[in-house]
């Protein structure tokens, strides 16, 4: 497919246009998955085990309609891109909606409180799916080589850490409420810039390629099957530590909660200004190894982590940065290389919905499965917030720390044997 941005196009306007709604889109992702447990277990006390079940069956509803969100984006795409941004303007409202019933509950008993999570989680996902799915997809369209594909993703992730910071800041500085009414100015602001971005052209699909089937299209797809299966191991690698990171900073480190913005903006500040390192990696050895080389990363720093104690704030400052600059090519270098993977079966420009549907249910499925399983295994060996003892304390220190570096390990493994092994496609970065 002839691309919609020429390759060296894809500059400063085209990045902000496109990638700007990537902000939004990662500010409330913060509070959705880090800030939510924390709170609903701390301010309403949900017990762990009861909060665990609703994450991991919100989060399993919201992974098991991604597939049938990137269909529907398929079908728009083919339609209009204006069709793309109307569905993106519907998803905005209920993404709005639900995050506001979310953290502002109009109920109060215990009982009505978790039912009341429970749908507004399905809601607020509904929407966040929906637009997340379309951004995703109308970037992967917008074709390239790897060095342009690595940098349209670099613009929306970038813009997304941005997000992330003033996502891990505003609650503790402002509040919920001030939080809330920002995330809907940018939310409005980010539409708004998608608008105007450089729009893909959608091409015809061939002979026998049929609607009703073309959901179930990326599996038949060797490379996409080896990428999924590395992407689904990293990302359950990420997940767990993300859903206990406070937990571990107010009970292992037994930090004050004025300091969680020094270690949540260290960490995502650092894989901000991390991604044009890596980019220039990816000029030199390829999408794929500079990936490898953000999981060593990961696992030498929790591997670190290990020896963190109460009052250790300086070491899980650096930490916190150390493992932020290895996000950085989670963030910027798997969206890229599923792109490719697109690209190199022909399929640009008619199925990336489908593609980024199910990349989205494996996100979401290894979220569920973090909280679903992580959060109750933590109450079986006896940990609760604001528990000092040893043997709460080491169990809470073994899934924050010890489990990310086993999964890490098994997908730096799977990276190198099932990709970097089995090229995609047949071009390769250029110096």
């Amino acid at each position: 497919m002839k691309p919609a941005v020429a390759p060296g196009a894809f500059g400063t306007r085209n990045g902000l246009a496109y990638g700007l709604l990537g902000l939004p889109l990662a500010f409330v992702a913060l509070p959705l998955y880090v800030i939510l447990p924390n709170h609903y277990a701390r301010e309403f006390g949900v017990p762990l085990a009861t909060l665990g079940a609703v994450l991991l069956g919100a989060r399993l509803f919201d992974a098991l309609i991604d597939p049938l969100l990137g269909r529907l984006s398929d079908r728009l795409f083919a339609r209009s891109a204006r069709a793309v941004l109307g569905l993106g303007a519907i998803a905005a409202l209920v993404l709005a909606l639900g995050f506001a019933l979310l953290f502002f509950p109009l109920v109060s008993a215990p009982s009505a409180l978790v039912v009341w999570a429970s749908l507004m989680l399905m809601l607020t996902y509904a929407g966040y799916s929906a637009l997340s799915v379309s951004h995703q997809s109308w970037g992967a369209m917008l074709g390239g080589d790897e060095r342009q594909r690595s940098r349209i993703v670099a613009w929306r992730e970038g813009l997304g850490l941005v997000g992330v910071v003033l996502a891990s800041i505003t609650p503790v500085v402002f509040g919920l409420p001030a939080s809330t009414a920002l995330f809907f100015v940018a939310l409005t602001v980010g539409w708004l810039a998608w608008t105007r971005a450089d729009r893909p052209v959608p091409q015809h699909a061939p002979a026998g390629f049929h609607a009703a089937t073309s959901i179930w299209l990326p599996f038949r797809q060797p490379g996409f099957r080896r990428l999924l299966a590395v992407f689904l191991l990293n990302g359950t690698a990420s997940a767990v530590p993300a859903t206990l990171v406070l937990f571990f900073i107010q009970d292992r480190l037994q930090a004050p909660p004025s300091q969680e913005p020094l270690f949540l903006g260290s960490y995502f500040v650092s894989a901000a200004l991390s991604i044009p390192l890596w980019l220039a990696l990816v000029k030199r050895f390829g999408l794929a190894p500079t990936w490898l080389l953000g999981m060593v990363l990961a696992i030498a720093t929790f591997g670190w982590a290990t020896q963190i104690a109460a009052g250790d704030t300086v070491a899980f400052v650096i930490v916190c940065a150390l493992s932020g600059i290895a996000l950085g090519t989670d963030l910027a270098l798997p969206g890229a290389l599923l792109a490719g993977v697109i690209q190199a079966n022909g399929q640009s420009g008619r199925a990336e919905g489908a593609y980024f549907g199910w990349w989205n249910f494996a996100i979401k499925l290894n979220l569920a499965l973090a909280a679903g399983l992580a959060l109750p295994l933590l109450s079986l060996f006896g940990y609760a917030p604001g528990a000092r003892d040893a043997q709460a304390l080491n169990a809470l220190l073994v899934a924050y720390c010890v489990l990310p570096c086993l999964l890490k390990l098994a997908a730096a493994a799977c990276l190198y044997f099932f990709v970097i092994q089995h090229p995609s496609e047949p071009e390769k970065a250029t110096p």
